[in-house]
């Protein structure tokens, strides 16, 4: 019986369903990583993953900064360099393993999942109030 990599708890909840539910997917994709490095998976299925991944982190950034847009959330500034940030490193970390220069390790995995944990416990956290005033829940 596999360990999960991560737990998805409350504690990662920001209250807002659509986020919540997006969040849990990347947890459940950094969970799928770690299970098929520790299979040692072939290369081109991890690569597969960690293109889902990049792909997906995407499309749930671009998800909070609609909203952020929308509702004119004052943080949005600070979460939009953050976003930046990781997408850049991810895409760099993507290439240097795509071209066989970068191992897929475990430093690489507790990055990830400190990344995404620090950033929804610290940041996105806050955003969950001021959505909920507005509405959306």
């Amino acid at each position: 019986d596999k360990m999960a990599f991560i737990d998805w708890s409350d504690e990662l909840s920001v209250q807002v369903a659509e986020i919540d539910q997006q969040h849990q997917k990347l947890v459940a994709m950094l969970n799928e990583l770690h299970d098929a490095m520790r299979e040692k998976k072939a290369k081109d299925a991890l690569g597969r993953i960690i293109k889902g991944l990049v792909d997906y982190a995407g499309t749930h950034f671009a998800t909070e900064e609609k909203y952020f847009d929308q509702y004119g959330y004052p943080g949005a500034a600070t979460q939009r360099r953050e976003h930046k940030e990781f997408v850049a490193k991810v895409s760099e970390f993507k290439q240097g393993f795509d071209e066989g220069r970068l191992m897929l390790s475990m430093d690489v995995m507790d990055f990830l999942e400190n990344w995404l944990v620090t950033h929804i416990q610290g940041s996105d956290k806050k955003y969950g109030p001021f959505f909920n005033e507005k509405g959306l829940r």
